[in-house]
């Protein structure tokens, strides 16, 4: 057998493993720190057969249903020329995809004023309503930020946290190039001897001998601050000279995002609308010998990369800087990456509608379904304090060049 074959079958045999492991449902959370096993093996000669997908949920963007513009709540108040701005920084990531050619063409040509604005919309896009699986309208809307940390370039008694770069071990397979009906899904793992198994846990990274270690990027002061840059994908680390470094994601090690909020929910530890990101913080202050075994209730571990400077905001998913209060990170495979996304929810903690354009220009590991999105609101404390509460329902429509090929 070649050494091309073996990748291959080596390959494929991941893929099966990881995919069967994700379509399992996700056992209850340990009450501490669940001790470090290794995966089984995964034999390489076994066939591989195409993995099952729901029904309701076959094909990308299967759950996108026509709607028309009246439908849309607030619309008439829509700020056009700031929405304008976002969605050309969205066009910098789309200009050179097929199906959004033409459209980024014509905005790039237009001199932006409202009522020339408001035409292009009705000219070139129409409007999808998004739902669930199951139908439902409403979904959950979240909110993330990017968080300034205090760091160095190497360790110390004062920066002990490392931030980990991309381990060169690291294998990520994408299922559509073995299943084009899986677009978008991927799965990551490593090699052992001549088998692939499931990538390190975080309760395995973080051990005290870190099977990482030698690989870091940055040092930082807190390990719950570090947990919450994983969770929002992108921060600043200020060095103590005064640098500003940015820092984003890079990639992941493959395991399933697990709220920690939700599991403190559900141990009766906190009440949900103490959950959010700072009741959180405060029960890790006041109970330090059970933290570690929360974070390690989620396997899901980031990897970060160092961003060039200047830019305006962090980078999402579509590979453009975010734009406060405008970016959403969204599902990709509900909702096309890059499209223009409408938002008819409320502001966090209140009843004050928060009904906009939105451009969808990042993903992330939560962020999962037809109805569910997670708005951008910028950098720092008070961003972070609005992310930080925000747990709304709320609907999605979504608008699409009139050529875009959906599912029939």
């Amino acid at each position: 057998m070649t050494k091309n074959i073996l990748r291959v079958r080596q390959w494929a045999a991941l893929a099966s493993m990881l995919w069967l492991v994700a379509c399992q449902s996700v056992p209850p959370a340990p009450a501490a720190k669940p001790p470090v096993s290794k995966p089984p093996a995964v034999s390489i000669e076994k066939p591989v057969s195409p993995p099952s997908v729901p029904a309701s949920a076959a094909l990308p963007y299967a759950m996108l249903k026509p709607a028309n513009w009246s439908e849309l709540p607030g619309l008439d108040k829509e700020d056009w020329l700031v929405s304008w701005s976002a969605w050309l920084q969205s066009c910098q990531g789309l200009k050179s995809k097929p199906d959004w050619q033409a459209v980024c063409a014509a905005a790039q040509g237009m001199k932006p004023e409202v009522n020339s604005i408001k035409a292009y919309w009705q000219q070139y896009f129409n409007v999808y309503k998004t739902q669930q699986a199951d139908g439902a309208a409403q979904g959950l809307i979240t909110g993330y930020y990017q968080p300034v940390l205090k760091g160095a370039r190497n360790a110390s008694p004062r920066f002990p946290v490392p931030l980990y770069k991309t381990p060169a071990d690291l294998i990520t397979v994408n299922l559509s190039a073995l299943y084009p009906e899986l677009k978008y899904k991927r799965v990551r793992g490593r090699l052992q001897g001549q088998s692939l198994v499931p990538y390190f846990t975080r309760a395995d990274i973080e051990q005290s001998q870190s099977p990482l270690a030698g690989n870091e990027l940055l040092w930082v002061s807190d390990a719950v601050e570090a947990f919450f840059l994983q969770v929002q994908g992108s921060g600043i680390v200020e060095l103590e000279n005064g640098e500003r470094l940015a820092v984003g994601y890079a990639d992941q090690n493959g395991h399933p995002y697990q709220s920690i909020g939700k599991l403190l929910v559900e141990r009766g530890a906190l009440t949900a609308s103490e959950a959010s990101m700072q009741g959180i913080k405060n029960w890790g202050v006041q109970h330090p010998e059970q933290l570690r075994g929360l974070l390690d209730a989620n396997p899901s571990y980031v990897f970060f990369k160092l961003l060039p400077a200047g830019l305006s905001g962090p980078l999402g998913a579509l590979g453009v800087p975010l734009t406060t209060a405008r970016s959403v990170a969204v599902d990709p495979f509900y909702i096309p990456l890059g499209a223009p996304v409408y938002l008819s929810s409320t502001y966090p903690n209140t009843d004050m509608p928060l009904q906009q354009l939105m451009q969808a220009q990042d993903t992330g590991g939560a962020i999962k379904g037809g109805v569910r999105a997670d708005v951008y609101w910028g950098e720092g404390e008070a961003a972070g304090k609005l992310a930080g509460a925000m747990r709304q329902q709320g609907q999605l429509w979504v608008w699409l060049p009139k050529s875009f090929p959906l599912p029939h």
